[in-house]
This record gives structure tokens, sequence and C-alpha cells, in this order.
């Protein structure tokens, strides 16, 4: 009974840190509303998150109107002025189509309404520019398995910290499972994802600063180092290897990953 709740106990808290990955990530939809000056509501979930092969549509929702105005956009980092598109609406909604760009690329973007006919001013919505970066179609077949690996790592990582703080003695029974799931998924599986997606198969240390990147390193060293230095009835690098891997996986996922800065780029 006690081991199944362990088991219960790892996997809770490997999906609550999945989640709070993606929740807290640069990648999730910023979602919102907000009340305009002229008392209208205006709704949005604006993506940052895009695939190479089109341009992308963003677009919010707002009662009343009928409204103008346009959406400005410029590539991130860059020395660029703001490019300024006008924005379509049907509706109660508004649009616009952003500019496709390279695996990598980053558009920063943000909505300036007004209701037609008046005179000078406007909205800003929301209130701080949107970045969106767009990234090459992974495939099902590579990323599936590689997402599987992870997970079942992380959840294997925290079994194990579990059984050394609840006494059993199996602890280290974990350890090579753990170390195989983390190194497969995540040094093997990794870069092949990556290069679909932004065209370079490794962009963390010791050539970058993605941190997806880094942290994986870092957790696959911390349970190569516990496999060697835990031994016979010591357990406690089995447990440190664990909390380096709960440290490292609240790390939000895909900060600061991969991008082109366009400050270095040929104009």
């Amino acid at each position: 009974m006690k081991r199944a709740a362990l088991w219960v106990l790892a996997l809770v808290l490997t999906v609550a840190a999945a989640v709070w990955q993606r929740l807290s990530g640069p990648t999730w939809p910023v979602r919102g509303e907000l009340h305009l000056p002229t008392g209208e509501k205006v709704r949005f979930r604006l993506p940052r998150s895009a695939e190479v092969g089109k341009d992308l549509k963003v677009w919010l929702t707002v009662a009343g109107g009928p409204w103008t105005g346009f959406v400005r956009c410029r590539r991130v980092p860059s020395h660029e002025d703001w490019q300024l598109l006008a924005l379509s609406s049907e509706g109660n909604q508004l649009w616009a189509f952003l500019p496709e760009q390279p695996p990598a690329g980053k558009l920063a973007y943000q909505f300036m309404i007004a209701r037609q006919g008046t005179m000078g001013g406007g909205t800003m919505v929301p209130g701080e520019p949107v970045v969106v970066r767009f990234k090459g179609h992974v495939s099902t077949g590579l990323l599936l398995p590689h997402i599987v690996a992870m997970f079942l790592g992380m959840m294997l990582a925290n079994r194990a910290g579990l059984a050394v703080i609840f006494g059993e003695k199996q602890a280290r029974a974990y350890v090579w499972p753990t170390l195989a799931l983390l190194t497969f998924g995540g040094l093997v599986l990794g870069p092949l994802v990556q290069k679909a997606a932004f065209g370079a198969y490794w962009t963390g240390f010791p050539v970058g600063q993605d941190l997806t990147d880094t942290k994986t390193l870092a957790v696959v060293l911390a349970w190569g180092w516990a496999a060697i230095r835990s031994r016979g009835d010591r357990q406690w690098p089995v447990l440190v290897a664990a909390i380096i891997t709960v440290g490292v996986f609240a790390i939000p996922h895909s900060l600061l990953g991969s991008e082109i800065d366009w400050t270095r780029q040929p104009q």
C-alpha cells in the first residue's frame, strides 16, 4: 500500500511540474480581457508560438463598433522600426496576419484599436507587446517518444527521491532507469527535436544560452553522478539528484530558448 501511494505521489508531482512548465513558459498564449474607455470589453488569446509555412493570424474580439486600427509588429531582437498592419473585421472579430519568420525568428506585436470615425487616440491591446517565436514542424513520431521518455524519467526521478525520504531500501534500483530515460529523451531525441524545430541540434551550454538544453544536460549529469556515488547503503546521492531534477524542471519550458539575433544579421 505504501509503495502504491508513493507511485501515485510521484505521478502527481510529475504532472504538476509538467503543467507548471507549460503554463509558465514563454510559448503559452497570452489570454485576458480589458475594458475600453468607451465601455466595451475586449477579449484576446494571443499566440506566442507558431509553425513556419504560413503567415500567422492574430485576432481579438470586441463588442460594439464598428472598430478600426492596426497591428504593429517588428522582429526581435532588432533595431527595426515598427511595421503597421491594417486590421480586417467581421462581426466582433478584428484580425491581421503577421508575416512568417524563419525557425527561431521572433516577432513582437500589439493591437491598436479605436472606434471607426474617432479622431485620434486609440487603445493598445494588450498593454505590452506580445512576442511570438516561429518553429519548424516536428513530426509526432519524433516528438511523442521524446515527451514520453522525459515524462517517465521525471517520474522515476521523483519516485527515487521519495524512496530515500520514506526509507525504502531499493532507492538505487531507480537510478539507472532514470538515467537511461533522461539520456535517451533529452540527449538523443532532444537534439533531433531541436534541429527540426529551430535548425540546430544544440544551443545550450557550452555553446549557447538555451535553458531547455542546459537543464537537460544538468539532470543527466546529476543522475550519472548519482549512479556512480550511490553504492551499498549510501542513498543520499539519489536524493540529491532527485532534488536537482525538481529544481531544474521548475524552470519554465523554453525559457531563453533558441532565437535569431537580428541585430547581428546583415541588413
